[in-house]
């Protein structure tokens, strides 16, 4: 290989084919292989990796790529490894020293995940970590605005009695009241599901600590969606009228906090919805527990939680080309300068690094599992 740690202008990424339950994401487009191809840099595509996408390997190979059979040929050759969701269990043996893995890791919601990619050695550079000139969260921003809008979608759908809720119409009709959606996090995926709430007609009320943010929502909002401070009181209150409750709390790299406890699931009507977004960083419901597109929702003191882990994947086409989007100009940093000095040139990328030859570098995932943390090495 050409490629190393350090720096060099050629390495060879390699692109894994998801196999997380109905994950029909890709982590590369045709075009991004054409811009790694362009300038030396080797492609390998695990063989059907796009396919959830409609995007075939012919594709992929018209643009420089060679289409490998087996996933292991991709770990065992590929300096940057390129996935969309984090590694399961039977790819942590594949991983190894001196190599980048580039996806979504959500640490803070697996230590057993944490501890494994520790024992690599492997460079984990996670979407969800890395910042923009701003301080924003630019890889994370796609996906939270599709599965923002997809918890108003999925969340009408489990109102219907036949999926087990209240049997309620969002928008109601002329002389019924419509549903009550209530919020919690009023950041981009709580603004996207208050939009998609406000325009069926919902009544909605977002709930954040950030004045400044409720705010702006107060401003931009249509005057169907009312905004409220989130404390213990004004969470009760809220939830007591909810038909759909929507968890949309984010603490970056951290465990999303429990906002709403088992005990006060009593206080909600019954067969109301719980669509807990948090759930990729371990839920804001206590209840809340991670589920699957075959089988998505369970009930609880009857309430029903819907607490899919990779709500985008169901979109997968939708998602893949605004994923990659803002995914491919960091990919082709560190495959063009090498990773050490694209961590060098982007402290935003750096803020990405979580894992680092066996050390914690994310500050939030090291306090979650009473580990170390330490400065990520370039």
């Amino acid at each position: 290989m050409t490629f190393s740690i350090s720096g060099s202008s050629k390495c060879v990424v390699g692109l894994l084919k998801e196999i997380k339950t109905h994950e029909y994401r890709v982590a590369l487009t045709p075009v991004g292989v054409e811009e790694l191809t362009r300038t030396g840099n080797k492609v390998l595509i695990q063989a059907g990796a796009g396919q959830g996408s409609g995007i075939h390997d012919d594709h992929y190979h018209a643009h420089g790529a060679e289409i490998v059979a087996k996933p292991a040929d991709v770990w065992a050759n590929a300096d940057i490894v390129i996935k969309v969701k984090e590694p399961l269990p039977i790819e942590w043996p594949l991983m190894r020293a001196g190599q980048v893995l580039f996806t979504y890791f959500h640490f803070a919601a697996d230590e057993k995940l944490t501890r494994a990619v520790m024992e690599t050695g492997t460079t984990a550079v996670a979407y969800e970590t890395i910042r923009d000139a701003r301080g924003a969260l630019p890889l994370l921003t796609p996906m939270s605005e599709v599965a923002g809008r997809m918890s108003i979608q999925e969340g009408a759908k489990y109102l219907e009695r036949p999926f087990e809720g209240r049997g309620i119409l969002l928008g109601g009709v002329p002389g019924v009241l419509p549903a009550n959606v209530v919020i919690l996090g009023g950041g981009i995926v709580g603004a996207n599901a208050a939009k998609v709430a406000a325009g069926l007609g919902a009544n909605v009320t977002i709930l954040d600590v950030n004045l400044d943010r409720l705010r702006y929502l107060d401003d931009v909002m249509p005057r169907n969606v009312t905004t409220l401070y989130s404390d213990r009181h004004n969470i009760l209150d809220s939830i007591a009228r909810a038909d759909l409750l929507i968890g949309a709390v984010l603490i970056p790299g951290a465990k999303a906090p429990r906002l709403v406890r088992h005990e006060d699931l009593r206080r909600m009507p019954q067969r109301s919805v719980i669509i807990d977004v948090a759930i990729d960083q371990g839920g804001c419901v206590e209840t809340s527990k991670p589920t699957t597109h075959d089988a998505p929702v369970y009930i609880v003191d009857e309430v029903v939680h819907y607490c899919v882990t990779n709500m985008p994947g169901a979109v997968g086409r939708t998602s893949t080309y605004a994923l990659t989007n803002v995914t491919l100009p960091y990919l082709l940093q560190m495959a063009r300068k090498g990773v050490a000095q694209a961590f060098t040139a982007n402290e935003g990328l750096r803020h990405g690094v979580n894992v680092q030859g066996g050390r914690v570098t994310n500050v939030a995932v090291a306090e979650t599992f009473g580990l170390p943390c330490e400065a990520v090495l370039v």
